[in-house]
This record gives C-alpha cells, structure tokens and sequence, in this order.
C-alpha cells in the first residue's frame, strides 16, 4: 500500500514538473500519461490527440451473421424462397402385401374323376374362361346321357303334343287325351331343364351344353376344367393321372391370382384407430428399393387381433406392372389432414435461439437470425404465422451451422 501511493504521488509531480518546466512536452508524451489514467495539468490545446477518442470498429448487427459465398458452399448451408402449401399429417404404420380377395380363384372340379391332362404350368397365365386342365369323369358322362335322353323324349312329347292339341282343336280326339299329352310334355320339359342345371353345376357351361347333341360318344367322358379368372397359376395342387373329386380326394386343380390390383393388410393400434377412415389416401413405400405408390383404404376391422391387439386395415393399390409381390413387407403412411397454410417451413428451418423459434433470412452481406410466430406441424414441415412472408429467402438445411455462429459472436462480446 505504502509503495503504491510513492508511485502516485511520484506520478503526480512527474506530471507537474512536466507541465511546468517542459510546456513544450510532446504530444506523444502528454498522450501516454492520460492514456496510463495519470492526471495531467496545464494548457492543453483544444483537439489535441490527447483528448480524442481512440477510434474503433463498427459493432456487429445483432443477429447478423456474415459469411462469404465460399463459406455458405463450404458448410453446405441451402436456401429457399418461403411459400406456402398443403399441411399434411400422416399415420406411419407397417404392413403387407396381400393377394386381392376378390382377384383369387381356385379352380376345382366338381366330379369325381381323373386327371387326364394338365395344360398350365406354374406362373403361366390364364384368360378368363381358358380350358387349363381335362378330367376323364364316369360321372360327367353319365349326367351327359341323361340331359340327352330327357332332350330327346322332350322333343318327342311335344310333337305329340302338338299332334293332339290341333286334334283337339278340330274336336277329332278328346280333351283327356290332349290333357295328358300336355302333362307328359310339361313334365319332360322339367326333367330337361334338370339334367341342364345338373351339368351347369358340374362345370360346363352354355356353348358345351348346346354342342352336346353333335358330340362323340367317345368324348362323352371328357370335361374341360376353365378359369374362372384372368391372372397367373400361383398354385399347383396335383399330377397328371391323379384321381379327384369326393370322398376324401383332392377338388382342388390350380390357384390363380390376379395381381393387377393387390392389398395391403396394415396393422393400425387402437390409440391410432379413429384416425383411419375408408376411403383415406395411402402411400405405400418398400424400403428395400424405396418404390412408392398410393392406394385407398377399403376396409377396417371391427375386431382387434388376439395377439398384437391390433386392428386390421385393409388398402387396395393398382398394380398395373405387377411390381407390388405377395408377402412383401412395406411401410404405409396413411393421410389424416391436409389443409392448405399461407406460409410454409421445413422443420429443420427453425433453430431454438434464446427460448424462441428462429430462422435464418438471407440479407445483404449475411444471414439474420429472425424470430418467427409458429402453429401447426406435420411430419416435416411448420406452419409460419407472423415474422415470414412469401418470397422471403431462409435457409432450409444446416441453419445449426449458423446458430454456433451467433452463439460464438455472443460469447466473445
């Protein structure tokens, strides 16, 4: 204590002395000692550099954080103007490709029989109503037969019919016998049109019954197996020479699939369920080759599964090109809103900056940080109520870059 006062006061009077003996001092001289904080006394001239100012720097714009071009390229800073759009938010849930219930045919037989020939192989395709398969049936011929035999006596009945009714007409024969040619006529008719459903059911259709009467008696036996469907054999259920039909034996010749339409069974959580309705827009996406496409939802499960306790939802997609397989694994976002919004971010645009959100503009010389007024979000973009307008140019990828920026230029002020 005692040595600094012996500098002050030494200060003081090497002052003095020089304000006294030395008026001409430099300037120099005079400036250090005020510079030093030492008190000086005696004339001064007015606006001597002693008295002055030092000058310094323009501060910084709050805010404001300035980067070349070659920087912004540097860091990978994006910009983009603001505009505005549609808020959408989406349901993610996985899911599985399914066959179309309604695309799918099994093709059976409906008579005991054997396999006598089998025209489709594997993967091969089938116009709706192709022969795919021939069965050798006791069965078939006998139904045959029979539908021949009551045509044929139908057809006699009604000449005779017709015989005693134009007698009967001419008051030649009596009623009774016109009355029961009339009965026998009406009661083979019956028997015909029975032998015809039976042979409907068996699996012929209209053209192989009418062609019936000009058939070989050696072909009696044959039956042609049609599709019920157009698509691919996906299923192959039996060999040539195989005995089907009843009584324990395979029905059941080929599956076929029709892929040009197919589902997609969602497994939707109950918390989830009342945001998914019929008739909502799914995008499905397969990850292994990132390939999307939309569909609808056509059914929701009333019922909740026992094991995942989740309900099932069902979407159809168009599969024109057949790229969507059976069994695939997908994942499918399902559109709960859209509402068009006048300005529109990318959530990654907006950056935390003292408690408020913020986004970066892009001004002259540099970037601004500018808080903004938020509202409603979707999955990867927030809806901009005050701060921004249209146009306005932000940045949209790496903004973190530039909030490091500003928080370095805050810490060294």
């Amino acid at each position: 204590m005692f040595k600094r006062t012996l500098l002050l006061l030494g200060a003081v009077g090497g002052g003095f002395l020089i304000a006294t003996v030395w008026p001409d001092a430099p300037a120099a001289l005079r400036a250090r000692l005020a510079q030093g904080g030492f008190l000086t006394f005696g004339p001064v001239v007015a606006g001597s550099p002693a008295l002055t100012p030092a000058a310094t720097p323009k501060p910084e714009e709050p805010g404001l954080v300035r980067l070349t071009q070659d920087q912004v390229a540097k860091v990978g800073i994006r910009t983009e103007a603001v505009r505005g759009g549609r808020l959408a938010r989406h349901l993610h849930v996985p899911g599985t490709i399914v066959p179309s219930a309604n695309n799918t045919a099994r093709i059976a037989v409906k008579t005991q029989g054997t396999v006598a020939e089998l025209r489709k192989g594997l993967g091969d395709r089938v116009a709706k109503g192709e022969v795919v398969a021939l069965l050798d049936s006791r069965e078939i011929a006998d139904a045959k037969g029979e539908y021949l035999a009551a045509r044929l006596s139908a057809a006699l009945q009604k000449t005779l019919y017709e015989r005693d009714q134009s007698l009967w007409d001419k008051r030649i024969s009596s009623e009774q016998q016109y009355l029961r040619s009339q009965a026998s006529y009406e009661e083979l008719k019956v028997k015909v049109d029975s032998a015809r459903r039976k042979l409907t059911f068996l699996g012929l259709g209209p053209a192989e019954i009418e062609a019936l009467p000009n058939l070989p008696a050696a072909q009696f036996e044959r039956q042609e197996i049609r599709s019920p469907i157009a698509g691919r054999i996906v299923e192959r259920r039996v060999d040539l020479g195989a005995a089907v039909g009843r009584d324990n034996l395979e029905t059941e010749l080929y599956s076929v699939v029709n892929l040009t339409q197919v589902w997609v069974d969602l497994a939707v959580s109950p918390g989830d369920l009342p945001l998914a309705r019929e008739g909502q827009v799914v995008t499905v996406r397969t990850q292994a080759t990132d390939e999307s496409t939309e569909g609808r939802i056509v059914f929701i499960g009333p019922v909740l599964d026992q094991n995942t306790r989740a309900a099932r939802v069902v979407a159809e997609l168009p599969n024109p090109d057949e790229r969507w397989r059976p069994g695939s694994f997908v994942s499918a976002e399902i559109a709960v809103s859209d509402k068009p919004v006048r300005t529109l971010v990318p959530s990654e645009a907006i950056q935390t900056i003292g408690g408020k959100p913020t986004v970066f503009v892009r001004v002259e010389g540099g970037f601004e940080a500018r808080p903004v007024g938020v509202g409603r979000s979707d999955d990867g973009n927030v809806e901009v109520t005050n701060g921004l307008e249209p146009g306005d140019v932000i940045v949209v990828a790496n903004s973190f870059i530039l909030k490091a920026e500003l928080g370095k230029s805050a810490a060294e002020d």
